[in-house]
């Protein structure tokens, strides 16, 4: 159903507000972007990222404005984790089935191509202009160079809310009567290093693995990046005997890498130099409702549902998020109550469930990861997966390989969960775990 044009106004250039924009302009509205900071096109990105991991959701959101080759371009392919335990030579770990992986991207890279990708749309962009406030009821914007100083004021049809874990639109919103809202810290944070590229320009590691080097409460990844290198994070707690707090020098750093990553401290670039001078960085699970106001302003991304990082689905829930918004665009034309009120009450648990299922990885990647009883109980589930594909799908392939709701992928990875609680109490089921009496206990507990 077509719409009639719009005047529409999306707080923050980052991968949402980009992405939110070339839908828009696709459906013939006009759109204006504002950004408190720079053009990112302009500056050094900051040392404070974490590499994306696109997944079927983002490709299938780029597709439909017909991105996905585009951005293709800048990503690598990753089928497998790559896990370095100390003491042992590096095991790989597939994702799912042939063919299926998750692509690695430079957020700083993926950004300005978006932003290009939006200004050839036509978008509008307004770059060093904070918006301080915002009327709901009229969608009307406030900007200026700081609170106390003169004010723009901007009149718009709409206003999205693109502006991240800490966004003035939702903070405008929390005074508003019966808005819930939460946020939770949790008590690791994460540094940026790097892995240079070879001189010949290669990678120094597989570059189709998603490196790991779990070390039970903190842990080390890399990401490859198309120019030979390696975006790493390192995720420590804040606090504690192995924390950022206990690494105060350089030889504090060094010793640390000496102790806990051996066979890569001498690959990453100004070790020392980048450990103090790149942020340490919090992160945040964060959760509101409802999500839009009046039927003029909305909320997307994570200014909506902020989470941890480790499912790698925050971009992706976010470009989701826009997927689904057209898809009501589509159906309901200009019926703006309607659009908005069933793009909340349908995202809403499913960015409930993918903020729980980014938390329990965390704990899955940092300690159980190298853990022999968590590594056989994922190799019983692989093996009835590959004899039984339409009985089990692993509830990552179900997050990352399918479009599926997450609230689905949660339920359902919970009630396999029970099931392989019961499997792994069964006894000498090292000896036989892929034996037809597991196979039949599974069948068994799942009903069948």
């Amino acid at each position: 159903m077509a719409q009639t044009p719009k005047n529409i106004a999306i707080i923050g250039s980052g991968l949402v507000g980009s992405l939110l924009a070339i839908y828009l302009r696709k459906k013939g509205h006009t759109v204006t972007v504002f950004d408190r900071r720079p053009d990112i096109r302009t500056i050094k990105f900051s040392g404070r990222s974490i590499n994306l991991a696109m997944s079927n959701r983002g490709w299938r959101s780029l597709e439909q404005v017909g991105l996905e080759a585009k951005i293709k371009e800048i990503a690598i392919p990753l089928d497998k984790r790559a896990m370095h335990v100390n003491d042992k030579p590096v095991y790989f770990q597939k994702y799912g089935k042939e063919g299926e992986a998750i692509w690695s991207i430079s957020r700083g890279i993926l950004n300005k191509r978006m932003i290009d990708l939006a200004e050839e749309e036509g978008t509008e962009f307004r770059f060093n202009e904070k918006v301080w406030d915002i009327d709901l009821p009229t969608a009307r914007l406030y900007t200026g160079e700081s609170e106390k100083g003169e004010w723009k004021e901007y009149q718009y049809d709409l206003v999205f809310g693109c502006d991240g874990a800490f966004s003035r639109v939702r903070h405008k919103m929390q005074r508003q009567s019966r808005f819930d809202y939460s946020q939770d810290f949790i008590d690791v944070g994460y540094k940026e290093l790097t892995i240079p590229a070879n001189e010949d320009g290669t990678h120094k590691l597989d570059k189709n693995s998603f490196h790991i080097w779990p070390r039970g409460q903190f842990m080390l990844i890399a990401m490859p990046n198309v120019d030979g290198s390696f975006t790493c994070t390192l995720f420590l707690p804040f606090e504690g005997e192995v924390s950022f707090e206990s690494i105060a020098t350089e030889d504090d750093a060094r010793a640390f890498f000496k102790e806990y990553f051996p066979n890569v401290r001498k690959d990453i670039e100004d070790l020392t130099k980048d450990f103090f001078n790149n942020p340490t960085s919090a992160m945040v699970t964060m959760k509101c409702y409802p999500w839009t106001y009046w039927n003029k302003v909305a909320l997307i991304g994570d200014s909506a549902h902020a989470i941890v990082p480790f499912y790698g689905q925050g971009m992706n829930a976010g470009f989701e998020d826009i997927y689904m918004l057209d898809k009501l665009m589509d159906a309901h034309g200009d019926d703006w109550d309607t659009i908005f009120s069933t793009y909340q009450k349908e995202r809403k648990p499913n960015a409930d469930a993918i903020a729980e299922l980014s938390y329990r990885n965390f704990v899955e990647m940092s300690s159980k990861t190298a853990d022999p009883k968590f590594l056989l109980q994922k190799k019983i589930e692989k093996h009835f997966a590959a004899k039984h594909p339409e009985k089990w799908v692993p509830v990552y392939s179900r997050v990352t390989f399918s479009e599926r709701p997450y609230a689905e992928a949660l339920a359902i990875g919970d009630q396999q969960e029970k099931i392989m609680k019961e499997v792994m109490g069964m006894p000498h089921i090292e000896e036989k775990w892929d034996s037809q009496e597991v196979e039949h206990k599974i069948l068994e507990l799942l009903g069948e």
